[in-house]
């Protein structure tokens, strides 16, 4: 066994876990685990546990995923997925990944808590979805910078089209994006086509705005770490499209004469 191997491996992740944040022996919100399980935890929109199943299921396909199975859920555990909110699974089971037990979580266990199948299939949870392949757009970025642009850029973008770029640096260092061309269907309050950024690593918290026209957005900065992007188009009229670039630097750089930021 070679340095490429096993060892080389585990201070690699060693080393990845002390920069994205390893806290009392597990991950937490590990992008890493997301991408190499392809299982991920959404809450609703509105906020956490606002979930039927059939709103569930419809958030998995939503985002070109379907419901984790408990198979899944195991594996993904395994590698140090660890959730402690419970969520819609497969075949109407509601439960939720521990790697280390804790006295609000696990009921002191490990492994996938399960709540067994629901028969109320109106009660509201969260939900873990699985989703293996790269999506046609969007993704989970990690790269100190890097361009994002609508899907075809520079031809004009299709109908009914739907991309999160989830963006997560390592911890201390902050988000700029840059915008270099911009152009979206545009309407009063962008309701047909449009991009949506917050200031956080879903779209349901951080709301930071919504923009689409032909008019450049002025530069955002996050507070923090992470940033969502959501570029939404209907079915109707297509436009040009959209490209930016982000960048990060050291927070303790940070100047608030800098461009536009999150309050």
């Amino acid at each position: 066994m070679n340095c490429f191997s096993l060892l080389c491996s585990l201070g690699f992740l060693l080393k990845e876990a002390q920069a994205w944040g390893f806290k009392n022996g597990i991950f937490h919100n590990s992008i890493w685990l997301e991408q190499a399980a392809g299982v991920y935890h959404r809450e609703s929109r509105k906020g956490r546990y606002q979930l039927t199943f059939k709103e569930a299921k419809a958030v998995c396909k939503y985002e070109g995923g379907k419901l984790a199975t408990h198979e899944q859920l195991e594996a993904a555990r395994q590698i140090g997925f660890h959730v402690c909110a419970a969520g819609w699974f497969d075949r109407g089971h509601v439960g939720y990944p521990i790697v280390k037990p804790g006295a609000n979580c696990g009921f002191g266990k490990i492994g996938v808590v399960d709540y067994g199948v629901r028969r109320n299939k109106s009660e509201r949870w969260d939900v873990y979805c699985y989703n293996p392949d790269s999506k046609e757009c969007g993704g989970t970025l990690t790269d100190p910078q890097r361009i994002i642009q609508s899907p075809g850029f520079p031809e004009e973008y299709q109908d009914e089209q739907i991309c999160y770029w989830h963006i997560r640096v390592r911890l201390g260092q902050r988000i700029q994006l840059l915008f270099q061309e911009f152009d979206l269907e545009e309407d009063s309050g962008c309701l047909a086509d449009y991009l949506e950024v917050y200031d956080s690593y879903d779209d349901v918290s951080g709301f930071a705005g919504r923009y689409c026209g032909d008019y450049l957005p002025d530069d955002i900065i996050s507070t923090g770490n992470v940033m969502t992007l959501k570029f939404l188009s209907d079915a109707s009229v297509t436009a040009g499209g959209f490209r930016l670039q982000y960048v990060t630097f050291d927070a303790s750089l940070f100047s608030q004469n800098q461009s536009h930021y999150f309050h």
